[in-house]
């Protein structure tokens, strides 16, 4: 930083200059202070040196910032208790860092001094650098911000500002990175000392310039609600330099920035503009500051309501416009006498912007009247501006700005505008909007003819119906001489050219006609065929296109290439004479293709072209650069293409078009079919998959219902076995059965016609009843009969076992018996024979039986043997068809008995379910006989307190209890 110290060692001998002496002094006073504010331990040395410091800041500028910098940032952060000091360094540093302060003159003419001052411009920025090179700088200043002392908080918001204007990005990029800077920096403003807040202002409008990060911050920390209350105090319209200053920072934290705009509607803020424009009409003091702050209010407006905007964000913002006043407002404004052009411009402009494209703020400046004698509308007012040429240019260019805003997307506005022109709606008392645009048509005034058929252009833009309807307009040229409608009167003028003398551009008036022309038959073949019926309009285009005219006309050439082309794409071949081929010959042989194409393409290329083409406002410096229109370029752009393939086409290729156009519109016609058909089920199946859920919903309530009912069922039942265990009397049914009607919603009600009622419920349910009893008695009868079957059925097996020889205990023991003996005389059977087959095989020589056994009697015993063996095998064959026979008759005997027990079950089960019917029934009889009890009752009580009230109560009840009551009399006894 002490870059100069080594520059001048010391004052050398000998005479010097007079400027090199002041330069030494300089230094050499600055580094004394310098080294006093380093090196001195008492504050108030160090502070008399960084005072002096100061002084000598606003002239030395160079010598301070190079060595005195770091000492004061020192100061900054070492002396934060003293505020006197803190002002001090504060005030220096600012003097270096501004380029608000007094630069030391010369005091020669010396080479190096004027070099000094040619650099002293840059140092502001240099010193910056140095500063915010060390980002703890900058947070020390934030703190700094803080401090209530005027001394401290007022140099640190001046050096801060100072810093934003040399180095804006750098320090915003800080600010960003340091928290709660900008809440600090907010807090400014409720400072009750105006010098602060004002400046906090300009401190803010720093640092949101450019950023849109930091412009949310400062917009979501209440910014817009303090700016307001601030112009409103300090008067709006009518208050100072501080209403400038807030309307530039509303201006700054809503330009090109959606989300605070949306912010500031959805905040209802938009409410709180119309007291702003609260122009009295007989205020003629319109203060400069007044006007700067009138206008910056009209540009607030129009930020929000921009084209460029979201087209939602725009349209909210018209609706709540209209709806809080602010429309109403300016259209005030617009009629009143006596305000500004500059205002008045602005107004036309704001007004332009607030009614584009939505439907009801046009209608209702349709409706807006200037205050004059007769009413007129104010769109024939602005109108009778636009083309009088004694008014000022931006003036017309606005005006013309506010009739196409009042026509975009506005096809009601643009059949009123047509049928002012129409023979049946034209007034010779008034002068109407359609009067206005063809006086200024045919005027002696270029600028006059560009804005009348532009602003006519406009009433027919995407709009066939007004298209056809303008055909219909016909004009009076002379005495005389029959009436030419609007289309040929156009093309007169066109083609007359340069024999009219006219005020102002030379292709001013032929551009107009040819952007309305083209306007008008673009997507109207009628107007091309009415264009085309006049024998001489053809031949004028291809001699326009074919010849080498100058520059300025090559524009000319342009546009007239874009009607012929208009001619060929919408030509419906009407024309025996001008059919597509033909036209299209005709440019092949006249012109060329090529140089065709090449005279339409130098439209787009055209600078004023991709101008108008940026934004809808006209803006322009001189009247001889409005050429073109926006709507107007959009309209190039999308025919210029389209020219381009049908002037090139051969009739082979268009007839293959028209064979592939008819083809798709089958295939379209096909696919709609199909579209439709698709759409027909679709509607049945969503009606269909509506009854399925209609009728899902139904059966899950009649299943929660069905839960209920058995859940109550269940606890009545276990209600009545309760009662039933305990032995209460069968009356205490009635209750429970009161308690259930009362769960269920049932509700006894005291009047006669209920008691008709459950009378005849009663008397159902006993013929129900009896009716039960007698199915009751028949089912009781089976039982006793199948009963009866069954017993026979035992006796009949106990007989069987009987026979058997058997004991009569139990029919399975007594076959396992009989199983049990088969077997044993079945393996006896076997021993036998066994030992029969043993001694036929043993040989009679034995030793033993040769002298003991005679062979006859041996021969006998086996004869016996034999017979015993064949009897038991007889017996046995015997027993074994007594038991298969006993296996059947028991088998069918168990099959009567399963279904005989079946059957019992089944009637027991009936007989349980008609025993719980006739004592269900029996119950609600019961119930019904005390509700009819009650009911009695009830009415007895009722007719007693009638009599009581003095009431003639004579029925059968009351005769009767009379009778008895003298019978009672009577009886002695």
């Amino acid at each position: 930083m002490n870059f100069l110290r080594g520059v001048i060692g010391g004052q050398s001998a000998g005479p010097q200059p007079s400027g090199a002496e002041t330069k030494q002094w300089r230094i050499s006073q600055v580094q004394k202070l310098c080294d006093r504010v380093a090196s001195s331990t008492l504050l108030d040395d160090r502070r008399d040196a960084v005072r002096a410091l100061k002084s000598l800041s606003k002239k030395y500028r160079l010598e301070v910032g190079s060595q005195a910098m770091d000492h004061l940032i020192n100061v900054l952060q070492m002396d934060r208790s003293d505020s006197e000091i803190i002002g001090y360094a504060l005030d220096t540093l600012y003097n270096l860092i501004s380029n608000d302060v007094e630069e030391e003159e010369p005091a020669d003419g010396s080479e190096e001094e004027n070099i000094q001052k040619s650099s002293s411009d840059d140092l502001p920025i240099q010193f910056t650098e140095v500063f915010i090179k060390h980002q703890e700088n900058l947070t020390l200043l934030f703190t700094f911000l803080e401090e209530f002392d005027f001394h401290v908080r007022w140099p640190a918001v001046k050096l801060l500002t100072a810093l934003l204007k040399n180095a804006g990005p750098q320090v915003q990029q800080i600010i960003l990175a340091s928290p709660m800077a900008v809440s600090k920096m907010m807090d400014l403003l409720a400072d009750t000392r105006e010098v602060i807040r004002n400046d906090g202002l300009l401190l803010l409008q720093q640092i949101t310039k450019g950023n849109a990060a930091i412009q949310k911050i400062v917009a979501f920390d209440n910014a817009f609600e303090r700016l307001l209350d601030i112009i409103t105090e300090e008067g709006m319209s009518d208050g100072g330099i501080v209403v400038e200053d807030c309307l530039l920072l509303l201006l700054n934290l809503m330009k090109n920035n959606s989300s605070n705009q949306n912010f500031f509607k959805e905040s209802s803020y938009i409410q709180r503009m119309k007291p702003w424009f609260e122009v009295a009409e007989e205020n003629s003091s319109w203060s400069a500051q007044k006007v700067t702050n009138l206008h910056l209010m009209l540009q607030l407006v129009r930020v929000l309501v921009s084209p460029v905007n979201p087209p939602g964000a725009t349209s909210n913002c018209q609706k709540s416009a209209f709806q809080c006043g602010v429309l109403q407002q300016l259209c005030t404004i617009l009629m009143a006498t006596g305000v500004p052009a500059d205002i008045l411009t602005e107004t036309i402009n704001t007004v332009s912007e607030v009614i584009r494209g939505s439907q009801v703020n046009q209608d209702y400046f349709s409706s807006v009247n200037a205050p004059s004698s007769p009413p007129r509308p104010a769109i024939v007012v602005l109108l009778m501006s636009m083309v009088n040429e004694r008014q000022p240019f931006v003036l017309r260019c606005a005006v013309l700005y506010c009739f196409q805003c009042f026509l975009y997307k506005n096809q009601k506005g643009q059949a009123e505008i047509v049928a002012t022109l129409l023979p049946a709606t034209i007034d010779a008392n008034s002068i109407s909007a359609g009067q206005l645009l063809c006086g200024g048509l045919f005027s002696a005034d270029s600028l006059s003819n560009w804005c009348a058929a532009v602003a006519l252009a406009h009433a027919l833009q995407d709009n066939s119906i007004q298209k056809e309807q303008l055909l219909r307009v016909q004009l009076a040229t002379s005495l005389g001489n029959p009436p030419v409608s609007l289309l040929q009167q156009c093309t007169n003028i066109l083609s007359q050219g340069d024999k009219i003398n006219r005020r102002g551009s030379k292709v001013q008036t032929r551009v107009g006609l040819l952007m309305l022309l083209s306007t008008w038959m673009t997507n109207c073949p009628i107007a091309v065929t009415h264009f085309l019926h006049n024998q001489t309009n053809v031949p004028f285009l291809t001699a326009q296109i074919s010849e080498n005219l100058g520059e300025e006309e090559q524009l000319v050439q342009g546009l007239c290439a874009l009607l012929l082309g208009i001619c060929i794409y919408y030509n419906e071949n009407s024309l025996e004479n001008y059919t597509k081929e033909k036209l299209k010959q005709l440019i092949e042989k006249r012109i060329g293709k090529e140089i065709f194409i090449e005279k339409l393409a130098y439209i787009s290329k055209h600078e004023l072209y991709s101008r108008a083409g940026q934004k809808p406002q006209p803006s322009y410096s001189t009247p001889e650069q409005m050429l073109f229109d926006h709507e107007f370029t959009k309209l190039v752009k999308e025919l210029e293409v389209l020219i381009t393939k049908a002037v090139q086409k051969s009739s082979e290729d268009e007839k293959k078009e028209e064979e592939v156009k008819k083809s798709l519109e089958q295939h379209d016609s096909i696919v709609s079919q199909y579209k439709e058909l698709i759409r027909d089920q679709d509607m049945q199946l969503n009606e269909l998959k509506k009854q399925v859920t209609f009728l899902t919903g139904q059966n899950d309530q009649s299943q929660t219902t069905i839960a209920q009912q058995a859940s109550q069922i269940q606890q009545l039942k276990d209600q009545y076995n309760l009662l039933k265990i305990q032995g209460k009397p069968f009356d205490s049914h009635h209750h429970i059965h009161n308690e259930a009607a009362q769960i269920n919603g049932i509700q006894p009600k005291a009047d006669v016609e209920e008691m008709g009622r459950l009378q005849e419920k009663l008397e159902e349910l006993r013929k129900q009843q009896s009716i039960l009893e007698g199915q009751l008695a028949e089912k009781e009868s089976i039982i006793e009969k199948l009963r009866t079957n069954q017993m026979k059925g035992n006796k009949d097996i106990e007989v069987c076992m009987e026979n058997t020889g058997e004991p009569m205990t139990d029919l399975h023991k007594e076959l396992e018996t009989l199983r049990i003996l088969v077997q044993t005389q079945a393996a006896e059977i076997s021993q036998l024979q066994a030992k029969h087959q043993e001694l036929e095989n043993q040989p009679f020589t034995m030793t033993g039986l040769e002298s003991d056994v005679d062979p006859d009697s041996a021969l006998t015993k086996i004869i016996q043997l034999e017979n015993r063996v064949s009897a038991l095998d007889d017996e046995n064959q015997m027993l074994k068809g007594q038991v298969k026979v006993l296996t059947q008759e028991k088998n069918s005997l168990d099959e009567q008995l399963t279904s005989t027990n079946s059957t019992v079950v089944i009637l027991q089960t009936d007989k349980s379910k008609l025993q719980q019917e006739v004592m269900e029934s029996k119950k609600e009889q019961d119930d019904l006989l005390v509700l009819l009890a009650d009911q009695d009752q009830k009415i007895f009580t009722l007719k007693n307190k009638l009599k009581e009230l003095g009431e003639p109560v004579e029925d059968e009840d009351d005769m009767e209890s009379g009778d008895q009551e003298e019978d009672d009399e009577d009886d002695p006894n």
